[in-house]
């Protein structure tokens, strides 16, 4: 039996139209992450990449900032505060989630609804009260000041979508085995909805990673700074040298980029199941 032949893809005007317009937009997309990286190994005072004094094998910039500044202190800041963050907000949200979705109570409803309406409120109208909350708490340039605010509606929100679809007869046959409470929640629910906080993983792990203002106003210390703190004073500290900010800026996106790359399965995964009902 022969084998079939594959159809050979017509190239019309309209598809090539828009091939043309997909690379566009895809070069457009990618063209300021290299205009970044291929700055960053130069020491130029200027914006305007002259090719003369590209040195792609000198690593001496990133050598430079993360051992010669406060720049290292501040990557390891982030690295903290953004797993501790993920770590944090996994387990209030799939608690949360848990006790929304599966279990009842008076005013269940009533109480995520509301819950939700802080999702409508900007960041910025709540900064000052809570600066001024942690401030008499004395929370300020603290670790924990940084993580607490990035537990967030949303989370919850995002897992009790996806807690859906998991079924409510395999809770009851566990409770009906005399399964306790705490070995349903970790041992059935947090395996089913492992997809989903691989996606809250990723949420937070950015806002946490691009937080800037909040750091800024809550840390007057040096040794308490994040990465877009620290970023934003070099500038100043190196005199507008553009090849050290993009040195700075370049190792600011490398984690966040390579956390997508290596969990960007189980992301879309989770992002594309949250909305279905089971």
């Amino acid at each position: 039996m022969e084998a079939k032949k594959r159809k050979k893809h017509e190239w019309t005007p309209l598809s090539l139209v828009g091939l043309l317009i997909i690379a566009f937009f895809a070069v457009s997309c990618i063209a300021p992450f290299i205009y970044m990286v291929i700055l960053s190994f130069t020491n130029s005072t200027s914006l305007v990449i002259r090719w003369k004094d590209v040195h792609f094998g000198d690593f001496s910039n990133y050598v430079y900032v993360l051992t010669q500044s406060s720049f290292a202190r501040a990557l390891w800041n982030s690295i903290l505060v953004a797993a501790c963050a993920c770590l944090f907000n996994c387990i209030v949200a799939a608690m949360a989630a848990y006790g929304f979705e599966k279990k009842n109570f008076p005013g269940k409803e009533f109480i995520f609804r509301l819950y939700l309406i802080t999702m409508m409120i900007p960041s910025q109208a709540t900064l000052i009260p809570i600066f001024i909350v942690m401030n008499k708490m004395g929370l300020l340039n603290s670790y924990f000041s940084l993580i607490v605010l990035l537990v967030n509606a949303f989370a919850v929100f995002l897992v009790r979508q996806f807690m859906e679809g998991v079924p409510d007869e395999l809770l009851d046959a566990a409770q009906m085995d005399g399964c306790p409470e705490w070995r349903i929640f970790g041992q059935i629910v947090l395996p089913l909805i492992k997809p989903v906080l691989v996606s809250l993983v990723v949420f937070t792990f950015v806002s946490s990673w691009n937080d800037f203002l909040w750091p800024l106003v809550s840390t007057s210390k040096m040794e308490m700074y994040t990465l877009t703190v620290a970023l934003s004073l070099l500038k100043t500290q190196y005199v507008a040298n553009y090849g050290y900010i993009m040195t700075g800026a370049t190792i600011t996106f490398l984690f966040p980029f390579v956390l997508y790359v290596f969990l960007q399965k189980q992301f879309v995964e989770g992002i594309a199941l949250s909305g279905v009902k089971g």
